[in-house]
């Protein structure tokens, strides 16, 4: 294992509800995403760590998603992106071809963060992106811990989504979070309401 992974598992937890990466899956992202991270894949497969908070997934299961969400955005002509991780909450971090972790869309209020900047060192780039990733960047409002005593922790498919969703006027509470599954789930609140850029982002 490498140390910039070391440093992740460290930091967030040993990994929960492992999924193998077939080497269908490798090959099908060879040239597309870095080699370091399809070496993440062949060690480690696809799963929750910090007892569900985060997740690494198949970008194919989530092509979908990722279609929904930028369709009919400025977005969908800036890279080609693929959804490799995300969090318990809706978190969705997107790895474009050119410009790597360039995208982050907040599922649960449908916004999002971006660059534009094209990066040369690829397999660095994912290597930073887990030695930066801690357990407060994937939590909301702190709802985490009491969330998983309340529902449980969340199956490889589960997210924990605010029902009725907060872009629809429900409100982010403990009250109101239910355990769902987790591609449907993105799917209707890509739909429901338009994906706007953070005040702070580049785009």
């Amino acid at each position: 294992m490498d140390e910039a992974f070391s440093v992740f598992i460290e930091e967030m937890g040993e990994p929960i509800f492992r999924q193998e990466a077939p080497h269908s899956s490798i090959d099908r992202y060879e040239g597309k995403l870095p080699n370091k991270l399809l070496e993440y894949w062949s060690q480690h497969g696809w799963c929750g760590y910090g007892e569900g908070i985060f997740w690494t997934v198949n970008p194919q299961e989530y092509e979908g998603v990722v279609a929904s969400w930028l369709e009919g955005s400025s977005l969908e002509e800036r890279d080609t992106y693929h959804l490799i991780a995300r969090s318990v909450f809706g978190d969705l971090y997107l790895f474009g071809e050119h410009t790597g972790f360039s995208l982050n869309i907040t599922a649960p209020i449908s916004r999002y963060s971006g660059s534009h900047l094209k990066i040369k060192t690829m397999d660095k780039h994912i290597q930073n992106f887990f030695l930066s990733m801690e357990k407060d960047d994937n939590d909301f409002d702190d709802l985490f811990e009491p969330a998983k005593k309340k529902l449980g922790i969340p199956g490889h498919d589960e997210m924990f989504a605010f029902v009725p969703a907060i872009t629809l006027g429900g409100r982010a509470t403990l009250e109101h979070l239910e355990k769902v599954k987790t591609i449907e789930h993105l799917m209707l609140l890509s739909q429901i309401a338009q994906l706007k850029p953070y005040s702070f982002s580049d785009f």
